[in-house]
């Protein structure tokens, strides 16, 4: 997406884009800021239509070639044009928007524009969604230009017990932090794309985890939001007690000017009507002082029991020296701070799968429903199922025929007196039994873990609560590579590991500014690349030259 957005001042943070220099200048786009990007359009250094091809010839490097990291699943052939309506409109009447980006190909776009919604799966290539999502309209009345749609684990890893980052369309999306690696899911193209620069922004969308491990597995930025900040309409859903959709950025700054254009109220989902009105604007929560008297928990029982199968001992390790950080930043460390229900994860992801399987059989279907045209003829549950197994050549090649998710939702009955009991638990143990009494009991602002282990976001997931990822390190030469799927491997040396401030619902602007102190005292991103067969080559100033001479 190409988003021109009017900032308020300059932000901590954004001295890399001050320059008095009239003579051109051109951001590396492995790690280009929005405020540099913005500064370059405003002193007419390039241009959107620069920026479009520069990030499409990036793309082309190691989409498919190369590495073949398969972070996007297509590109948008009406972005070139839309890129020479912005510059034609910058001329007459000043900026609108500056946000390239990448969308998770579960958030519907207009079909005219040429691209798909498909959640990865051919059951949906070709069907005409009958709007844009929500969020996409936000971001085009902000001047949007959408690049693509990124790859994710199919149906938002809610297919069956498959690798992260596998889609039948997309195939198998791997990490450029190491060859084979991980990307975590189900967000995995968008947190790899904007990782190495094929983007400087993208969006995922997050039920359980699918922002937060991406964002850590590929050393970035996330930001789930509150349930009901942003609008799920025509993003294809899992469930609406749980999804919610979020940037994925190199920098906590970026992330903030994202939402700035994201969230707000749509009357198209009745959750967002529930959202604190005014609200507030994240970018001010930039403030490197922002953790000095805070008093942050460290919830210890999650990851110090010894059950946590993903543990390896460098995190505890990593993770320390975070802590000393944040005290070095002037916080209080309440170290344990434990969640009263973190015994009770087993139950509440028994009641979330359950939750999960009724609602996606009821809303997908609802989702054909609305299509204008499917030409699969698949409408329901039972028909992607069938339609699968009609087509192993696309959608169950070797290692990846497992669609058990599927299959136990569409024998569900709606919602039974299981579901609504497991709802209301969840809620519960998530929020006022969970995240809730660990922040009041300890008298806390936030908790803090480290983005490694799977079940640490469920408290967070169940309750519709926010979490803002940061980097925070990378394994060491010596980790031992361990296997994580059929055409994937997690850990690895030099593998990332991300920070994950928690907390209560709405309080996104205190994680910002915290993420946003920590980031600015460590500057993890910065200590390590991808890497090398997986950074693009082509920089602004290649297309720029590559135009004037022809």
């Amino acid at each position: 997406m190409l988003c021109h957005l009017d900032l308020p001042g300059s932000p901590p943070g954004s001295e890399r884009m001050e320059t008095n220099s009239t003579s051109p200048q051109y951001p590396d786009l492995y790690e280009a800021s929005i405020l540099e990007l913005q500064a370059g359009l405003e002193m007419g250094h390039f241009t959107s239509v620069d920026l479009v091809e520069a990030y499409f010839r990036r793309i082309e490097e190691v989409n498919q070639n190369g590495p073949c990291l398969r972070a996007v699943i297509e590109t948008n052939p009406s972005a070139r044009r839309q890129a020479e309506s912005l510059d034609q409109e910058r001329k007459r009447s000043g900026k609108r928007g500056f946000l390239h980006g990448m969308l998770k190909d579960n958030m519907a776009t207009i079909f005219p524009e040429g691209m798909n919604t498909t959640c990865g799966s051919y059951t949906l290539l070709g069907s005409v969604v009958p709007d844009d999502a929500g969020i996409v309209k936000k971001l085009r009345e902000a001047g949007a230009i959408i690049l693509g749609k990124s790859n994710l684990s199919e149906f938002s890893h809610a297919r069956g017990t498959l690798a992260t980052g596998w889609s039948g369309r997309g195939g198998q999306c791997t990490n450029a932090y190491c060859h084979g690696g991980d990307p975590a899911g189900s967000s995995s193209g968008s947190a790899v794309a904007v990782s190495i620069g094929l983007a400087p922004v993208a969006l995922g969308t997050e039920t359980d985890g699918s922002i937060v491990f991406p964002a850590s597995f590929n050393n970035i930025v996330g930001v789930k939001p509150t349930v009901g900040l942003t609008s799920r309409a025509g993003v294809i859903p899992i469930t609406l007690h749980q999804d919610t959709i979020g940037p994925l950025t190199r920098t906590v700054l970026d992330s903030a000017i994202v939402l700035n254009a994201i969230a707000g109220v749509d009357a198209n989902d009745k959750d967002t009507l529930s959202q604190p009105t005014p609200l507030p604007d994240y970018v001010k929560a930039m403030r490197r002082d922002a953790l000095k008297g805070k008093r942050i928990g460290v919830p210890r029982h999650y990851f110090s029991d010894g059950s946590n199968t993903e543990a390896d001992p460098f995190v505890n390790v990593a993770f320390n020296e975070a802590l000393d950080v944040i005290r070095k930043l002037g916080a209080v460390v309440v170290d344990p701070a434990d969640i009263p229900s973190a015994d009770k994860v087993p139950l509440m992801k028994k009641n979330e799968n359950h939750i999960w399987a009724v609602d996606m059989k009821i809303t997908l279907e609802s989702w054909f429903k609305t299509l204008k045209s499917n030409p699969t003829g698949v409408h329901n549950i039972d028909e992607i199922i069938k339609f699968n197994d009609d087509h192993p050549e696309l959608e169950k090649p070797e290692g990846f025929e497992n669609q058990d998710n599927l299959i136990v939702a569409s024998k569900t009955n709606g919602h039974d007196e299981e579901y609504h009991e497991g709802l209301k638990v969840n809620k519960q143990l998530g929020g006022s039994e969970g995240i809730d009494s660990a922040l009041q009991s300890h008298n806390l602002d936030a908790l803090v873990l480290p983005a490694s282990f799977f079940d640490t976001t469920t408290p967070s997931g169940v309750a519709g609560y926010p979490i803002v990822t940061v980097p925070m390190a990378f394994f060491p030469e010596d980790t031992k590579t361990r296997s994580s799927g059929p055409l994937t491997v997690y850990p690895a040396p030099g593998f990332p590991l991300g920070l994950s401030f928690l907390g209560t619902a709405w309080s996104e602007f205190d994680l910002l500014s915290y993420a946003f102190a920590y980031e600015q005292e460590t500057r993890t991103r910065l200590a390590r690349l991808a890497f090398p067969g997986a950074i693009p080559k082509t920089q602004l100033q290649d297309v720029i030259l590559s135009r004037k001479s022809s």
